[in-house]
């Protein structure tokens, strides 16, 4: 049997209401493990995402294509949340590939399962809107970004915050996230140590 603690423990951190702490045991008791190999993916483009989940250690890159290149548009990292979310709640076929760049320990929770929580839980629904809302704030600070850093500063940034990135994540996919070239990315490597 797997441990489910670290998911117990981000559950606790992101709801962050001690009254709702003694619902948390039914929302993790949903949860099933997941183990994916480098290169497996949690969904493919076209298929419907089966679930929500909780990445334990790994990463895990979302990525389209676009005129036959890969385009990295998210890395999930260890203990957040992922799912292709459009396709897991309205059982249609998601836009993109969730793929492990490393091997990954995942929390999964099926839709049905997810529906439930979220009308009957009150923890799991604070969790989510928490999450969401959490989300809706990283991607608009990172939008901002790519319109008002130069390349050289949202690498800068990357670097202070989340240093690990570049021992964890090939170059390549870092550049397509930070939508940098890989020629460019390997000179600005050169010039920020």
């Amino acid at each position: 049997m797997k441990s489910n603690e670290k998911l117990t423990e981000y559950l606790s951190k992101i709801i962050d209401s001690a009254s709702l702490e003694i619902l948390i045991p039914e929302i993790v008791n949903s949860f099933e493990f997941l183990s994916l190999k480098k290169n497996e993916f949690l969904v493919q483009e076209n298929d419907v995402c089966n679930y929500f989940c909780f990445l334990e250690e790994g990463i895990l890159q979302h990525a389209i294509y676009v005129d036959g290149n890969e385009k990295t548009t998210y890395l999930a990292l260890k203990n957040s949340c992922t799912a292709a979310l459009q396709s897991f709640l309205h059982t249609i076929p998601s836009r993109k590939n969730i793929k492990a760049l490393s091997s990954c320990r995942l929390w999964v929770i099926k839709s049905n399962d997810f529906k439930s929580l979220l009308k009957n839980n009150k923890a799991f629904h604070q969790f989510y809107f928490n999450l969401i809302e959490n989300q809706i704030f990283l991607i608009d600070n990172y939008r901002i970004d790519l319109l008002t850093l130069t390349p050289e500063e949202r690498y800068k940034k990357m670097l202070q915050n989340e240093p690990n990135l570049l021992q964890e994540v090939p170059l390549h996919y870092l550049s397509s996230f930070l939508g940098i070239s890989n020629r460019h990315m390997s000179r600005i490597r050169k010039l920020i140590k």
